[in-house]
């Protein structure tokens, strides 16, 4: 019922609506509005008060609330459905539970902040409060393990096309998934799966944009290699249609990649890619290599010259230009 509230003030543009309205409309009575009213403002929105005038909407927080999400999103199914938390251990935890019960496609989970958020390698992923986009996608499309790091990269393009669209930053892609602005990071992406041997039964897609944080926020360790949309632009970017922008453009590219395969997908990563042709280390769970970056192959794997000459494929690691 409190939903229907807000649609009520929503729809009447920041005119007054009166609580005798309310009631009638709703079925429920002047105490129950009021309830809802009071939920409303604990939630973070503005709404006036005013005796025979009753109540009206002067302000949204910038909060990731489901309704706030999905008005205006253009998508068919992806963020249609969203389960929403003020904290939670890890957006991919929550959402891995839900694909287990064979939730909806295009189902997200979205937290405004992460306790035990991770990314590669089980590194830590720090958030503030409020400031930044974590959220989980569920998806089942239909490809084998080995294709799964496919998922990743085209992760990376469709964000970088929503900060672009949305920011007005250019950000490029660090292989696999990692985007950097200024030579420093602003989004990370983890994908997980569910498989047997020869078919992934479900795909968890995680991504965590830092947005509007600031250096204060971050721990002195990561001050050097991390940055936000806010940091690089001066001034605060609104997480709400950024997050409806990234979700547009993920349906748009994971409908092409399901239709037409992966090429489309990576000749546009190699467009925004930003570590191609340069010396590089590369970290992985079996060790480190050091070598030039000659590109990246047909199937999105990294190709390392190391120093004897050979050339080393990787589907997976931690790329560091910094030699």
């Amino acid at each position: 019922m409190k939903k229907e509230v807000l649609n009520i003030l929503k729809s009447n543009h920041s005119q007054w609506v009166s609580g005798e309205d309310m009631c009638r409309r709703l079925g429920i009575s002047r105490t129950a509005v009021w309830k809802h009213i009071r939920n409303l403002k604990q939630d973070g929105y503005r709404i006036e008060t005013q005796p025979r005038m009753g109540y009206r909407l002067v302000g949204v927080p910038d909060l990731l609330y489901p309704a706030e999400v999905v008005e205006g999103l253009n998508t068919k199914y992806f963020g249609q459905k969203i389960i929403h938390y003020q904290q939670v251990e890890s957006t991919n935890e929550e959402a891995k539970k839900l694909a287990v019960r064979g939730v909806e496609q295009g189902t997200v989970v979205i937290a405004e902040q992460q306790a035990g958020g991770r990314g590669r390698l089980g590194r830590r992923w720090h958030s503030a409060f409020g400031k930044e986009i974590m959220f989980s996608v569920v998806l089942y499309p239909n490809i084998n393990p080995a294709e799964t790091p496919q998922v990743s990269m085209l992760a990376a393009v469709a964000v970088a096309r929503a900060i672009e669209k949305t920011c007005a930053v250019r950000a490029g892609i660090k292989w696999p998934n990692d985007l950097l602005v200024s030579d420093k990071k602003v989004c990370g992406i983890l994908v997980e799966i569910g498989a047997e041997v020869d078919r992934v039964k479900y795909v968890v897609l995680g991504i965590g944009i830092n947005v509007n944080s600031t250096k204060q926020d971050w721990p002195v360790e990561i001050e050097h290699k991390a940055t936000s949309l806010r940091e690089e632009r001066g001034t605060a970017v609104s997480r709400l249609k950024l997050m409806r922008s990234v979700l547009e453009e993920l349906e748009q590219l994971y409908e092409v990649w399901q239709q037409q395969g992966f090429a489309p997908i990576l000749r546009q990563w190699r467009a925004w890619c930003v570590s191609q042709h340069c010396r590089a280390r590369v970290e992985t769970i079996r060790g480190s290599y050091s070598g030039w970056i000659e590109g990246v192959n047909n199937n999105g794997e990294l190709l390392l010259r190391l120093s004897d000459g050979s050339i080393h494929t990787f589907n997976s690691g931690d790329v560091s230009l910094r030699m």
